[in-house]
């Protein structure tokens, strides 16, 4: 199954949190921060958005930083995915 935003929408896939420190320490579940950093997965196609037009600015690839609490997370055959708008994403990742 396959997932297509409307409008703004964008969707994307968390990256694995860090398993251990910068020192070397091993992390248990529930001491990981919850990741910031995603891959877009599927991305709107813009459009008239809230009597705005709305340009999207990211392509899917590509590896993003978005709001802590921004999006809606969704299972889509077994894969936790998040839907955000564009402007929940702060960041492309080079």
């Amino acid at each position: 199954m396959t997932v297509k935003p409307l409008g703004d929408r964008v969707v994307i896939k968390n990256c694995e949190a860090e398993e251990t420190t910068k020192s070397g320490l091993i992390l248990t579940s529930a001491a990981k921060e919850k990741p910031q950093m995603a891959i877009v997965i599927a991305v709107g196609p813009g459009g008239n958005v809230d009597g705005k037009e709305i340009t999207m600015h990211v392509k899917a690839g590509e590896k993003v930083i978005y709001s802590k609490y921004a999006g809606t997370e969704v299972k889509v055959d077994g894969e936790e995915l998040i839907i955000v708008r564009q402007s929940d994403i702060l960041a492309v990742v080079e």
